[in-house]
């Protein structure tokens, strides 16, 4: 069973709810079950009949029908027949229920595209469809469950809950012609308590209380110690809380429904009419900002709970852990079409979205084959939601149902540094002018990680594939699966395996598996040098100079012709003191021992003047990565990942 918090939320609902007119509602996405009964594909036959179903569900929910099944197929059984039904909750009728049913539709056609058994789950409606009779049958399987976060204060409170809801399903099941049952419960213990429960309308009385009772014998195990919780299975639902959630006339018990407001008040001239409609337009404005608040502070679906507990995510982060529902990624990237995609990391594929509110994003979706998991996941929820930089990738929000877990960031709408720094045509377009401006932006950004942030952070993977590049062209050094956390005092700690990209490893990570910030300053002398020659270090060896780009450097250096190097296209628009800098720097940040690096507070300070005076370089490394000339990995120089051994979860200083 899947359980999320909705305690908070509840009750921002229910706010709204007053306010606010049942048409502005958004339905809420519960769960979904795919499933195929059988090892053989689908036929077209079937996949035709489930989109002739799905079409017939919105047009019969569009003519005010809040529940109704049918079969799609021949006269006679066949294996190709579809059967399926929707169902609204009771308390919920008119428009809002045709807009649950039409966004089930669209998202069981997406989630279940080859699957011969589904079904979806809303908060407020259902859809369900099978290539076998389930018209009358009962079934409690998927299950599915929601718990608050306000505990019981002790075990009788449980049973007085059963003895609740149990005296409801005899009234709905014997007493009344209904499928469903609302009531209000007083108890001078517990002080006032609500239940809600229905079956399916095609059910009768005894497969009805079947259900209901097959349910509440789940309660004990999935929500006995919460006051508000909520277990629904195909055939029924219980939902139980200690604040009103729906909409009936009579408090006493199970009751007709309100009528629809909209209808009950109507148009009676153009001076009301636009007071209504101005005041459902401020309903809606006001429901989409606290929603989107609601998201972005706590989390609007299962994700952030499940996130905590999955990947074992301090609470303290609940603040700084924006979760969004898969639903609104699915619909922001068009359902991850091959026209949205970006992309490929070593994470997975980035898709490109766009967000309701018009805000465009960057969706990365970890693979299932990708060579990093929870560990990197977890890395990047916690380092990029407590740091917060101009010169930092800014993650929106981030998502984890099911076997998903996405990422999504700010849309950067100049790609990365290596895009325009590697390719024949894009470099042209990066002046000295632009180039400097980069190299002190991923400056600030690294002193910040070192020094100036809440957590003091080692990147680990810093190089020009993770430096974005915004409508500005300013830089954002990204992904952050890789980083590691120092304390106060810490300057060094060792990895058993080494993990990373070749070609930016300083030599005592590569070697030894030392890392410190100078691990860090050694990546961002690499990228200097490479920004400034536009020459990828990992591929230069592979020129006829058939040494690094860091040795050929420092060889040109010995010899005062540092300038050779630069392309020809460049050198109208360079000032060669600066580029002459800019080489010292770089040197300076790659010599063989940490030691004999500088700080990126020191970095930023020589970038910045143009009278401190600058050490001589040593040497820089010989080996970086322990590159040879036979090492297969040199002839594709993608990046190259290993497992690493876990660590502690992080908290800030």
């Amino acid at each position: 069973m899947a359980c999320i918090s909705i305690h908070n939320f509840m009750l921002l609902l229910l706010f709204l709810f007053h306010f606010t007119p049942t048409s502005a509602q958004v339905p809420i996405f519960l769960y979904s079950f795919c499933q195929n009964s059988t090892e053989k594909s689908l036929t077209a036959s079937y996949k035709s009949n489930v989109n002739k179903l799905l079409l017939w569900i919105n047009s019969d929910s569009a003519a005010g029908t809040e529940f109704n099944n049918n079969k799609i197929g021949s006269n006679n059984t066949t294996s190709d027949d579809v059967y399926g039904n929707y169902d609204c909750r009771a308390d919920v009728t008119g428009s809002f229920c045709q807009f649950c049913i039409n966004t089930a539709v669209k998202e069981i056609a997406q989630r279940c595209l080859n699957s011969d058994t589904a079904v979806i789950f809303y908060d407020v409606c259902i859809i369900r469809y099978s290539n076998k009779n389930f018209f009358g049958n009962v079934s409690i399987t998927p299950s599915w469950n929601v718990t608050g976060s306000k505990k019981i204060k002790d075990s009788t409170e449980l049973t007085k809950v059963e003895d609740y809801i149990g005296i409801l399903i005899r009234k709905v099941t014997v007493e009344t012609n209904q499928s469903w049952g609302a009531s209000e419960f007083n108890s001078n213990e517990t002080g006032k308590r609500y239940g809600f429960l229905q079956c399916a309308r095609e059910l009768d009385k005894e497969g009805c209380r079947q259900c209901l009772e097959a349910v509440l014998d789940l309660v004990p195990k999935c929500c006995g110690t919460k006051v508000a919780w909520e277990v629904v299975v195909p055939s029924c639902g219980i939902k139980f809380d200690d604040q009103k959630f729906f909409q009936l006339n009579d408090q006493s018990g199970s009751s007709s429904l309100k009528p629809n407001q909209a209808k009950q008040e109507g148009a009676s001239n153009k001076k009301t009419l636009i007071i209504i409609l101005v005041s459902v337009l401020m309903a809606v404005a006001l429901l989409c900002c606290c929603v989107y608040y609601y998201w972005r502070k706590n989390g609007l679906c299962k994700g952030g709970f499940l996130l905590r507990k999955t990947l074992n995510i301090d609470d303290t982060l609940n603040g700084d852990l924006p979760t969004i529902p898969f639903s609104v990624i699915q619909h922001a990237t068009n359902y991850f079409s091959s026209s949205s995609k970006l992309g490929e990391g070593g994470f997975g594929p980035v898709f490109k979205g766009t967000l309701p509110d018009g805000t465009e994003i960057a969706v990365k979706r970890l693979a299932e084959t990708s060579g990093q998991g929870s560990e990197e996941f977890k890395n990047e929820v916690i380092f990029i939601a407590k740091l917060q930089h101009r010169n930092l990738v800014r993650l929106l929000g981030c998502c984890i149902e099911g076997n998903e877990k996405i990422l999504v960031y700010e849309y950067m709408p100049n790609s990365s540094l290596d895009f325009h720094l590697f390719d024949e045509e894009q470099h042209k377009k990066l002046d000295w002018t632009l180039r400097l401006s980069i190299i002190n932006g991923i400056a600030r950004g690294l002193l910040y990680l070192h020094q100036d942030s809440r957590l003091r952070v080692i990147h680990r993977d810093l190089k020009a594939s993770n430096v974005l590049l915004d409508d500005e062209m300013n830089p954002k050094i990204s992904d952050f699966g890789l980083a590691r956390k120092f304390e106060k005092g810490q300057s060094q700690t060792k990895t058993k395996r080494v993990i990373g990209t070749y070609g930016y490893m300083a030599p005592e990570y590569a070697m030894a598996g030392l890392f410190s910030v100078k691990s860090d300053v050694f990546s961002f002398g690499v990228l200097v040098l490479e920004i400034v020659y536009g020459k990828r270090n990992g591929e230069f060896i592979l020129s006829e100079h058939r040494q690094s780009l860091l040795l050929y450097t420092w060889k040109l250096w010995c010899e005062g012709k540092s300038l050779e190097l630069i392309d020809p296209i460049h050198k109208k628009s360079y000032i060669e003191s600066e580029v002459m800098k800019c080489i010292h720097i770089g040197l300076l940040c790659v010599q063989q021992d940490a030691a004999d690096r500088p700080t990126m507070s020191t970095v930023v300070a020589m970038l910045g003047s143009d009278t401190m005076p600058i050490p001589k370089p040593k040497q820089p490394a010989f080996s970086v990565g322990r590159m040879t000339e036979d090492d297969p990995t040199l002839k594709s120089y993608k990046d190259n990942y290993v497992d690493e051994v876990p660590i502690t979860i992080v908290s800030p200083r």
